[in-house]
């Protein structure tokens, strides 16, 4: 059987009642977004390869342009 509803204030709230028994075990899963991605890597990626003008060695030297540390 699946039950469908959705969380409100925390708490999960069936769309229509179920008629469960008293302490009967039920499990849970988070159900993406329509349309929408479920992880946030791949949300970000419309963003990927975006800016320009960057220095081609950035990823590996990040800390050298943030903060000033030797390049590696």
């Amino acid at each position: 059987m699946v039950y469908r509803g959705h969380v409100q204030n925390g708490v999960v709230v069936f769309d229509q009642l179920p008629a469960l028994p008293e302490g009967a075990e039920v499990q849970v899963a988070v159900v993406p977004p329509e349309g929408g991605s479920s992880t946030l890597g791949a949300r970000l990626m419309k963003f990927a390869g975006k800016l320009e003008g960057l220095p081609s060695d950035l990823a590996r030297n990040h800390d050298h342009y943030l903060h000033g540390a030797p390049k590696k």
